[in-house]
C-alpha cells in the first residue's frame, strides 16, 4: 500500500503542476479574450494528454513493483488527492463555495472536466494494461 500511496502522490503533482501552468494560461489569457467555458474547453484536451502522459511516466517509474489493479488505485488516489486539492486550496483562492463550484460544473466544459477526472483516475490502470497487450 505503500507503493500504491506514492506513486498516486507522483501522479497528482506532476498533473497538478502541468493544470496550475495551463490554468494560469486560461485564466491570464484565454478567459479575457475568449470567455470562461471556451477556455475551458481548449484546456481540456491538454489536460487529458498530461494525464496520459503522466500515467505512461507512473507505468515505467513502478515497472515490476505495481500490477495493474494497484495502478488503477493509484488512479483512485490521486482523483482523490486532487479532489482534496481542488475543492480546498483552489475554491478558497477563488473565493467560491462548493454549491457554487459544483454550479459553475454544469456546462459543457462541466461534462468536458469530469470526462478528463474520469480519465485522469483510469489512465494508470489503461496504460498498464495496454503495456501487457504490446509487449
Amino acid at each position: 500500500m505503500k507503493e500504491i500511496i506514492k506513486y498516486a502522490a507522483i501522479y497528482f503533482i506532476v498533473v497538478f503542476s502541468f493544470g496550475f501552468v495551463l490554468g494560469t494560461i486560461r485564466v491570464l489569457l484565454l478567459v479575457p479574450n475568449l470567455g470562461e467555458q471556451t477556455a475551458e474547453l481548449i484546456e481540456a484536451p491538454f489536460m487529458v494528454l498530461v494525464s496520459f502522459m503522466a500515467a505512461c511516466f507512473i507505468r515505467n517509474l513502478s515497472k515490476e513493483k505495481l500490477n495493474s489493479n494497484d495502478l488503477l488505485l493509484v488512479g483512485f488516489l490521486a482523483l482523490g488527492y486532487l479532489l482534496a486539492v481542488e475543492l480546498s486550496v483552489v475554491l478558497w483562492v477563488r473565493e467560491l463555495s462548493v454549491s457554487e463550484f459544483v454550479q459553475s460544473r454544469y456546462s459543457i466544459a462541466g461534462i468536458a472536466y469530469l470526462v478528463s477526472l474520469i480519465l485522469y483516475s483510469l489512465f494508470p490502470y489503461f496504460v498498464s494494461k495496454q503495456s501487457k497487450v504490446t509487449q
